[in-house]
């Protein structure tokens, strides 16, 4: 597991148990948007509480599947930033039901859902461990559903626009990446130059050292170096070359 996905696992768990017995804790740091003028704190801390064990259960299963491949894609502070602007993002759509009590990180979790389709969006996701959808259709269809519960269509007690917002401001979040802190250019920079041989790049990728990489992320380069074989370098995707120049700098 990586780093600030276990710290974010562990928060929330201990937040929970100290929500248990303690009904003013959970009252002064839940989100009701109407207050949020005067609680302004709560669009951070909404996203520590829970309302239930399974709740919580479904969120953190959520960030333990999706949340570390991310986070080695696009670093800690990347992946933190991300995921506290999708929270935040669910807090301010939320003001459409302004009177309703929001607890839960399912903005912040959504946000990482809409990072993962951003990165891998042919990959297959298991819903209720027995669908199988690609990761750019679940975030299309828990688009469509968080916007039709929010409009009155479906299952009530779920903060549907909370959950919409966290889509929202994942895309916001890489849209803004991509403009302001050079994320279009990293990707113009690791695309092949027409013309031109990689065999410079192919060479400075087959020393990266696989042993030494976590898990998560050895997967992730067999799985690129094997469609780089079968492929070649322009068969590569900006993301995956992207995935192979960092881990290849790293190595030096």
């Amino acid at each position: 597991m990586t780093p600030w996905v276990l710290r974010l696992i562990i928060a929330n768990v201990a937040m929970f148990f100290l929500e248990q017995g303690n009904p003013g804790l959970v009252q002064s740091l839940e989100l009701v948007p109407a207050f949020i003028p005067t609680h302004p704190w709560t669009i951070v801390t909404y996203m520590f509480l829970h309302a239930g064990p399974t709740h919580l259960l479904f969120n953190m299963l959520g960030l333990y599947f999706f949340g570390p491949r991310l986070e080695l894609v696009i670093g800690g502070n990347r992946f933190l930033a991300l995921y506290f602007t999708s929270g935040i993002a669910g807090a301010l759509l939320s003001l459409f039901t302004p009177t309703v009590g929001i607890v839960g990180a399912s903005g912040a979790i959504f946000g990482v859902f809409y990072g993962y389709a951003h990165f891998w969006p042919r990959d297959r996701i298991l819903v209720w461990g027995i669908v199988p959808v690609e990761a750019r259709l679940f975030v299309i269809l828990m688009t469509a559903l968080s916007l039709s519960g929010g409009l009155g269509i479906g299952q009530s007690g779920i903060a549907h626009f909370a959950h919409l917002g966290g889509f929202v401001g994942g895309f916001l979040y890489f849209k803004w990446q991509e403009r302001h802190v050079g994320a279009a250019r990293f990707r113009r920079q690791a695309e092949p130059a027409p013309g031109h041989g990689s065999t410079a790049d192919l060479e400075r990728w087959a020393r990266i050292p696989r042993e030494a990489l976590h898990p998560v992320n050895r997967e992730e380069l067999d799985r690129v170096l094997a469609k780089l074989a079968e492929r070649g370098p322009v068969g590569l995707t900006p993301e995956e070359r992207a995935f192979l120049d960092r881990f290849s700098s790293a190595s030096r």
